[in-house]
């Protein structure tokens, strides 16, 4: 699958201790556009249907013992099927030899030539998930992404609600930053999305009437961390007395972002609430939640009601009155 960003060569070989057999030019001038990797098996048997160029290519013990069992013609032929495509890199796994030929042919078409000593499906699941993260799909939100009992909580609200104020509780109180005022969030797979700080202000936090901090410098390295998947959002607002908040917890409501459903929850802002506490303990329910325990639809089960919608008005509004 073709990417609307790159990531650089440079940064691939450093990011797995990739050995060089053969660089055409500076790696930070070459990148790969694509998430997906391919072993050419086919394409050196001499079937190059839906051949994509633009991902990198990988040859394990199969494909090279292949081309052993060919003539020096037939190999020839089928490696430069390969590299006349310009594929973005080749790279060798299990530190297998490379055919002369391959080298020669990888020169003449300017392709980079790359080897591990990794096994080629541990490499392939790697270097797959390391492409999906750096090559997918992304937005910036405004809000605070922190960790919170192992649990990616996203906090959003209008400016000046309380975000960064409750960050610097949550450290304080033991959990980790990582990002303050924008949030850029990468659907990585399907069900998942990862969220960082921009390079430019990673690990700084705005207070207002201090200013900037450096979170990392103030709280040590255990405060902070790069990235995050995302589990739950926080909705901070200020107390309206003339809303109806949500005080049985029986349902989750979701927010969409970016085709992934998340779960959501609205917190109100007034003098004396604890925000960090109820933050913290909103991620506790949250993975309680997905591990199949809701709290509320137990005390529904002691009062013998069965769910809020077979359950008697008059009895819920009681419980709510407490």
């Amino acid at each position: 699958m073709a990417s609307n960003y790159s990531v650089s060569l440079a940064r691939i070989i450093k990011e797995f201790s990739f050995e060089t057999l053969y660089m055409p030019k500076d790696p930070s001038e070459l990148s790969v556009t694509s998430q997906d990797v391919n072993r050419p098996g086919l394409l050196l048997a001499g079937r190059d249907d839906y051949f994509d160029p633009l991902r990198a290519q990988i040859l394990g013990l199969s494909e090279l013992e292949f081309l052993k069992t060919q003539t020096p013609e037939q190999q020839r032929e089928g490696l430069e099927r390969l590299t006349s495509q310009h594929p973005p890199v080749i790279l060798i796994t299990r530190n297998l030899e490379c055919p002369e030929t391959l080298r020669e042919l990888a020169e003449k078409y300017e392709v980079p030539l790359l080897r591990t000593e990794e096994s080629t499906s541990s490499c392939m699941s790697s270097l797959i998930y390391f492409l999906g993260t750096e090559l997918a799909d992304r937005i910036t939100r405004h809000g605070v992404l922190v960790e919170v009992y192992g649990e990616g909580i996203l906090i959003v609200g209008d400016s000046g609600v309380g975000k960064s104020e409750t960050a610097i509780e949550l450290i304080k109180r033991g959990h980790r930053l990582i990002a303050d005022d924008a949030v850029e969030i990468r659907r990585v797979t399907a069900k998942t999305l990862v969220g960082s700080a921009p390079d430019n202000i990673r690990h700084f936090i705005e207070l207002r009437g201090i200013g900037i901090i450096n979170a990392r410098r103030i709280f040590g390295m255990g405060a902070v961390k790069l990235t995050e998947t995302i589990n739950m959002v926080i909705q901070l607002e200020p107390w309206d007395s003339t809303k109806v908040y949500d005080r049985m917890g029986l349902e989750n409501d979701y927010i969409d972002i970016m085709g992934v459903k998340v779960p959501v929850t609205v917190v109100p802002v007034k003098p004396g609430r604890n925000l960090a506490v109820i933050i913290e303990v909103a991620a506790m329910n949250n993975r309680q939640k997905k591990m199949g325990y809701n709290a509320a639809r137990e005390l529904l089960h002691h009062l013998g009601m069965d769910d809020e919608e077979s359950a008697p008005e008059e009895e819920l509004e009681i419980w709510r009155n407490f």
